[in-house]
């Protein structure tokens, strides 16, 4: 490659000509020298020339044969000099900027961390918050802002699941001003008996009455997607008079109470009489599913996310503990069943659906037909049976009975000998097993569907059929 050579085109518009330091056609030149020797100056940064030809000699005390003092070590004398000082308050100006700069990169890490809990959330389960309980353990070993930064986090994963559609599970509590979620489910059941009540009304001849409301596990899952999950949702912690009002409103929209007379006509029995006719009302409810629901609101793709994933079955037992207490295995959807019947009387429709043209013993059609609402019988997991001793002949061909002294899950079939001669009279769901007692619902209790308690082991237990 050959020796550089300076451009000696003129500048363009807005550059600058500057002067080699070689003179020309010098640079490249083997020994070469330059027009003038560069010499520091002391006190000053700039270097001093120097003409050239002019011999320079380094004045130093080792050339005058003077002996050089070592410089002493601050860090041994104790003593620090002027530039140990600066260095110190320069590595002390670094260390506080360093610590600014570590707080906002904390800080920062923090809202960028609140932030992803927060879209996360919204798509994860409900179980997110045992995950919370966690962090806030994890914490606990932690000092400084580790400990900090796992805090924040807990607090804004747990505001952000209670602002979410998952926020329901929160709701089992009182609050100020609210009911419990157990007193607004309550207050509704009642509501849609009072409706079946009026429409009975008339001195019919035959009342039959077909149908349920869909399950409460649906109707909240639908409830706080459509509250807490769209754009401007509310939260669902709380059921406050609002809340109440727009659950009312889900209840129904899922729930339709259709009723006509049927005039039928008998042919008179002697020549004497004439035709007997009767009027027979009919009573059907009519439940749609989360999937319609879901289309009639128009949820949203994230809406029906959030709903899928309320409606898995790894949440049921959230559902369990939420609805009615019950926590660990057992079949919380015939409890629920069976709890949205409390309060009925007289059997009907639990009888006439089983086959009967009128009033029987019904508390075997009764359980027959909560199993029936939830899908049991077409799965063939559970028994359809009007009398107590089919129903145990059935749980004991499949292994799935139990004696007295056994601890039933909620939804166990449990059966009861009132005279103790050693065959069943009555039967009933298992609702819990709380503080050594089982907590029943039972069909036909003095002609009723209610709630009732017993001790564990009761001689009048008869035993227990379990749901697999």
């Amino acid at each position: 490659m050959g020796a550089f050579t300076p451009s000696k085109q003129p500048a363009g518009k807005g550059q600058k000509n500057y002067p080699s330091i070689y003179p020309e056609g010098q640079r490249g030149q083997k020994g070469a020298v330059p027009s003038s020797i560069k010499k520091r100056v002391k006190g000053s940064i700039l270097p001093k020339e120097k003409p050239c030809g002019e011999q320079v000699f380094l004045r130093t005390k080792q050339a005058a044969g003077q002996v050089v003092k070592p410089v002493p070590d601050p860090i041994k004398t104790g003593r620090p000099t002027k530039s140990t000082r600066s260095a110190r308050k320069t590595l002390r100006r670094s260390r506080l900027q360093m610590r600014v700069h570590s707080q906002r990169q904390l800080v920062q890490g923090t809202k960028q961390a609140a932030k992803a809990a927060a879209a996360f959330v919204k798509k994860a389960s409900a179980a997110a918050a045992k995950t919370a309980a966690s962090l806030i353990h994890a914490a606990a070993g932690l000092v400084g802002g580790a400990a900090i930064f796992v805090a924040v986090c807990v607090v804004v994963l747990a505001a952000a699941i209670a602002a979410s559609p998952f926020g329901i599970f929160f709701s089992g509590e009182p609050q100020p001003g609210a009911v419990t979620l157990q007193e607004a489910i309550r207050q509704i059941n009642q509501e849609y008996r009072d409706r079946l009540e009026e429409r009975k009304h008339g001195g019919y001849d035959r009342i039959e009455q077909t149908g349920a409301p869909p399950p409460w596990r649906d109707i909240l899952s639908i409830f706080a997607c459509k509250t807490a999950g769209a754009n401007d949702g509310v939260d669902v912690t709380a059921f406050n008079p609002d809340r109440v009002a727009r659950l009312r409103m889900v209840f129904w929209d899922m729930t339709q109470i259709e009723t006509w007379v049927e005039t039928t006509t008998h042919p008179a029995p002697d020549e004497d009489a004439e035709p007997v006719t009767e009027q027979n009302l009919h009573i059907k409810t009519t439940a749609k599913t989360a999937e319609e629901m879901s289309l009639a609101y128009d949820f949203n793709r994230h809406q029906q996310e959030q709903l899928a994933e309320l409606r898995s079955e790894d949440n049921w037992p959230l559902w369990n503990e939420l609805l009615y207490g019950i926590s660990g295995t057992g079949s919380g959807e015939i409890v629920e069943a069976a709890l949205s019947q409390v309060g009925n009387v007289g059997g009907e429709p639990y009888w006439s659906w089983y086959g009967y043209g009128g009033w029987v013993n019904w508390c075997a059609c009764f359980v027959s037909w909560c199993a029936g609402q939830c899908g049991y019988l077409d799965a063939g997991t559970a028994p359809s049976f009007s009398a107590c001793s089919a129903g145990i002949r059935w749980f004991r061909e499949r292994g799935q009975w139990q004696g007295r002294e056994h601890t039933p899950a909620p939804g166990d079939y449990i059966f009861f000998d009132w005279g103790g001669d050693g065959a069943a009279d009555h039967v009933g769901f298992v609702e819990r097993v709380e503080n050594a007692r089982v907590y029943t619902i039972e069909g036909n209790s003095n002609n009723a569907v209610r709630q009732c308690s017993y001790p564990l082991g009761w001689w009048q237990i008869f035993g227990y059929g379990a749901i697999r």
